[in-house]
């Protein structure tokens, strides 16, 4: 049952990509849904959402999941916001026109546009973006510079919010832009309510740093922050330097200059940082042997691999995960 306009406080329009990420959907859809009324009956009071279709064709997800949805695209000044969720890049020219043309007639209707996750992709695409700064994940980085040149996207937060177009770089950070507009429109006490049920610890702004990085490596130095962009991508088989320096156009010297001003190391020292960090993050979230890990993060040998990681942690890997399960909160992550 859907309420009439008038009582909810926050109304969204979904659009969906074709095989749009799942994950990034279900977390904005469910802080709405949880912050749309008191207790858990999810009536949609105070928030309203609608998936909207040209066809009414069913919604097939990048994991094959699909979503039925609930109304055809209409006037998009019935609703406070119009919700992209991109997914594969493969699939973006394919987006059917007619949702191109939805959004600029929203565009010109002063509807604000949200991107999530390669939704931002879609949006430049319809010539929606231009002027705009624009979030995108660290994985899309490179893909999104290829696609759109002449563009520098913000990869070093976890969403953006630029006048009437915000852009999120998609999996959790859509709760939390989610959570944003919830406070803005229904209020604070309703955006932590659903943050605390979904088990998400804290509101967090939109300048929270991506993931992606490790938080010692941040720098301003964008030919650097490239570079380790480039790293962050290609984990398990390490890049040499001297090919991470052909891809971003420079002398490996000048490559090392810039390292050493920005972050007071080597570019290789930087990507071992970047390794390890990713190794820390595998022994506390799941169950991979130390074998399978050092594979992951590009060591030659699991012998190598715990020297490596015992001279940075001062523990061995073993160690490490044993402290990582018996610190409180830390349980929840193995298993999934």
């Amino acid at each position: 049952m859907q309420p009439v306009r008038s009582a909810a406080r926050l109304s969204i329009g979904f659009i969906l990509a074709r095989r749009f990420t799942l994950c990034a959907f279900a977390n904005f859809v469910d802080v709405l849904r949880l912050a749309a009324d008191e207790g858990d009956r999810s009536r949609p009071i105070h928030c309203r959402w609608s998936v909207l279709s040209d066809r009414m064709r069913s919604a097939v997800s990048s994991c094959g999941v699909e979503v039925q949805p609930s109304e055809r695209l209409g006037d998009p000044s019935r609703f406070d916001y119009i919700v992209v969720v991109g997914g594969l890049v493969d699939e973006i020219p394919n987006l059917d026109p007619a949702y191109l043309r939805y959004l600029r007639r929203a565009a010109e209707q002063n509807v604000p546009l949200v991107g999530v996750c390669t939704g931002a992709f879609i949006l430049h695409r319809a010539g929606l973006m231009d002027g705009y700064r624009c979030c995108v994940s660290w994985f899309h980085h490179a893909d999104f510079l290829e696609e759109f040149d002449g563009l520098t996207p913000v990869s070093d937060q976890i969403f953006v919010v630029d006048r009437d177009r915000i852009t999120c770089s998609g999996g959790a950070s859509s709760a939390h832009l989610a959570a944003h507009l919830v406070d803005k429109h229904v209020g604070r006490s309703q955006a932590h309510k659903s943050l605390r049920i979904m088990i998400i610890d804290e509101v967090q702004a939109a300048e929270k740093p991506q993931p992606g990085i490790p938080i010692d490596l941040e720098t301003k130095d964008e030919l650097v922050r490239k570079a380790l962009l480039h790293m962050q991508q290609a984990v398990d088989i390490p890049l040499s330097i001297a090919a991470l320096s052909r891809r971003l156009g420079l002398g490996r010297r000048q490559l090392e200059r810039h390292f050493r001003a920005a972050l007071s190391m080597t570019p290789m020292q930087a990507y071992k940082t970047i390794r390890l960090g990713h190794a820390e993050f595998l022994l506390k979230t799941t169950r991979s042997s130390l074998t399978d890990i050092a594979v992951e993060t590009g060591f030659c040998d699991t012998s190598h691999f715990i020297k490596a990681f015992k001279k940075r942690n001062s523990v061995t890997p073993a160690a490490y995960r044993q402290m990582a399960q018996a610190a409180p909160g830390e349980q929840a992550g193995f298993g999934l």
